[in-house]
């Protein structure tokens, strides 16, 4: 099992337009952030810019920074700063267009409000958490499961962040304690959370949904193959694609979850095995593979996309710069924004780029 600092940062965006899946597309780099940063998290707002909020910089060690991307100028901005530094956190846009910034090695969780460019406390979680996920259900709450606290040891309990009362509650445990896993809100509005390495520190091949009218955890089968520090998107269809992560060795394996069939189907695999990788379903419906550790432990350039109609990884174009730990972002005009992370040297640079599709 390899961890990263702690942080595994996965950002996952679908879109609704709809032409031929493209093929290829390219990279070019955008304007630079005020300051680099990995292990941090990025949101696309509703009105269109993005919340790139934390994380640690070679150097400088946790950061309370945070800063606003524009498409439309190309260009980083700072906005408010966080009332605790952290990273290995979980941002999460809520419906009523606030982001909650929960955990990171802390208990402690904040509100951004776009409106007023501003961190605000609220609510705690019942307990210190990293490398844990944060799920938006349909009814607007949060379900924040997993992950590690402070004292090294993996988590079974789940909690619920009520936007109505700020307040986060206990529900149901996992069935197994669980960190670097997925969770993935199916289209029946339940959650699926996958793999993941255990409170032994070994690698999980089981699955488990999430009933948010219960408040409760069942067993959902097993992965065909054991895995931490991997990627899950959500596909258009409704099924999940699970992407490389480890089991040991780096993984250049892929699956299919179909909630038809309620069955994980082998998919192809990827050209190169990599961990921590970021997965975007793009408007095409392809999905672009970026970055991540390859088995010998190096940050790569090398992207990939998955052609769900054929069941195929093509190659994709190089980034800018090797990344890892770093995110990846669907922006409303079709585009992916890529920030941040370790580059091939472990430094934090402030560069980010742009990928670009290209209709076939």
């Amino acid at each position: 099992m390899r961890i990263l600092f702690g942080v595994l940062v996965l950002i996952i965006g679908v879109g609704s337009t709809t032409f031929a899946e493209p093929i290829t597309g390219t990279f070019r780099s955008t304007g630079a952030m005020t300051t680099g940063h990995a292990g941090h998290t990025a949101t696309l707002l509703q009105n269109g810019k993005v919340l790139v909020v934390g994380g640690f910089a070679i150097g400088s060690g946790n950061l309370g920074t945070a800063e606003l991307y524009d498409v439309s100028t190309e260009t980083f901005t700072p906005t408010g700063s966080l009332a605790t530094p952290r990273t290995g956190h979980t941002a999460t846009l809520l419906q009523n267009g606030k982001v909650l910034i929960a955990g990171g090695n802390l208990a402690s969780a904040e509100l951004y409000d776009p409106a007023t460019g501003k961190f605000t406390p609220t609510g705690a979680m019942t307990t210190d958490r990293v490398m844990h996920t944060a799920t938006l259900l349909n009814d607007g709450r949060v379900l924040v499961a997993g992950g590690q606290n402070a004292a090294i040891e993996r988590l079974a309990s789940a909690e619920v962040y009520d936007p109505a009362t700020g307040q986060f509650t206990s529900v149901d445990s996992l069935n197994d304690a669980r960190a670097e896993h997925s969770a993935t809100l199916l289209a029946n509005g339940t959650v699926l959370v996958a793999g993941g390495g255990d409170a032994g520190f070994n690698t999980l091949g089981s699955v488990e949904r999430y009933n948010p009218v219960t408040d409760t955890f069942s067993p959902a089968g097993e992965l065909l193959a054991a895995r931490d520090g991997h990627a899950a998107a959500q596909l258009r269809d409704g099924r999940v694609l699970f992407i490389g992560g480890s089991d040991g060795p780096v993984l250049a394996a892929c699956e299919i979850y179909d909630p038809a069939t309620d069955s994980f189907l082998p998919a192809d695999d990827l050209i190169t095995a990599r961990i921590y990788p970021t997965a975007t379903v793009l408007r095409s419906g392809t999905v672009l593979v970026a970055g991540g550790f390859n088995e010998l432990s190096h940050a790569v350039s090398g992207t990939e996309l998955y052609r769900t109609q054929r069941d195929f990884f093509a190659r994709g174009g190089l980034m800018t710069v090797n990344r890892v730990a770093h995110t990846a972002t669907l922006l409303k005009n079709g585009w992916v924004l890529i920030t941040g992370g370790l580059d091939a040297s472990n430094n934090t640079p402030a560069g980010a780029e742009l990928f670009i599709p290209t209709k076939p």
